[in-house]
């Protein structure tokens, strides 16, 4: 059994769990290490890439930066989210406002830190990243269509590190990006429509607060359909090895989505939507191990 004291430890560490999205970003190291493999260093052998201590050090520093761009996006956003997460957020505040600050300052210097091992633009590069997630965070993020595409472009920025340190140019690698980044502004405006409430109490202004819910919806309808434009190229024009199955599956489910997202009013049906999405980006990393199963199964 566990004393009082371990308890409390327990939850705070439960807590800044929560606060940092520990699970997203252990999603986004292994994305790294598969894209990779797979994708970015494809030619090289499976240990040169695994063991590159370089590689290391750039997916050490884009979960340090993430991990503390959730701290300042939670930071600017608790007033919100007692309105639209109230349980998540009741579980945030057991850390204090300056306990996440400290480590938020501790993060990103480790980020530069580890970027230093690798060479100077990494440094360069890292504390742009940063300054980027807090300007979103504290700006933008309340901008309709800047903030969107913003928050989009900062979610792909960890894989678009990997590209340059890897100077592959392949095409493939520019549909894949395509896809994931169409995928990903289409979770935020469906996360916009989920927030509704609190981002229109506290005066932010959105794409549903600014031109309402049917032009959002429009537009979702409209993502969904330049999705099909990647997937087509990737399925036809690309070889990605047994992960058609996965773009097959990709475009029923984005079928569903248009067609649910015209029947959804409340909440809860925004949440059933942004989760296909995350469903889709989640499998998606997964999937990238269907390109070539040999890669894996040789190395078993």
């Amino acid at each position: 059994m566990l004393n009082r004291r371990q308890k409390h430890i327990l939850l705070k560490f439960f807590s800044m769990f929560s606060v940092v999205r520990g699970y997203n970003i252990l999603v986004i190291v292994l994305a790294q290490y598969v894209t990779s493999i797979y994708i970015f260093a494809h030619d090289k052998p499976i240990r040169q890439v695994v063991f590159d201590i370089n590689l290391l050090m750039l997916v050490l520093a884009s979960a340090a930066t993430i991990a503390a761009g959730y701290i300042i996006n939670n930071f600017y956003d608790s007033e919100k989210d007692l309105i639209n997460r109230p349980q998540k957020s009741m579980i945030d505040r057991l850390v204090g406002q300056n306990t996440k600050l400290s480590l938020y300052f501790l993060l990103n210097f480790m980020s530069v830190v580890m970027a230093s091992y690798v060479s100077f633009n990494a440094v360069i590069f890292f504390s742009a990243y940063i300054f980027g997630i807090w300007f979103y965070s504290h700006k933008l993020k309340k901008l309709p269509f800047i903030g969107n595409m913003t928050s989009a472009i900062l979610t792909i920025t960890p894989f678009f590190v990997i590209f340059i340190y890897y100077k592959n140019f392949e095409s493939v690698i520019f549909v894949h990006a395509m896809f994931l980044f169409l995928i990903i502004s289409m979770r935020e405006l469906t996360k916009d429509l989920e927030n509704i409430k609190g981002d229109l109490a506290l005066g932010y202004k959105t794409i549903p607060i600014i031109y309402g819910e049917k032009a959002s919806k429009i537009m979702l309808t409209i993502l969904t359909c330049l999705t099909l434009i990647p997937i087509y190229l990737l399925l036809y024009k690309f070889e990605v090895g047994r992960m058609y199955v996965y773009f097959y599956l990709s475009v029923v489910l984005l079928v569903f989505f248009i067609l649910l997202i015209w029947k959804s009013k409340t909440k809860l049906h925004y949440l059933i939507l942004h989760n296909i999405l995350k469903f889709i980006i989640l499998s998606g990393v997964l999937s990238i191990l269907l390109i070539d199963v040999n890669v894996i199964l040789k190395h078993i």
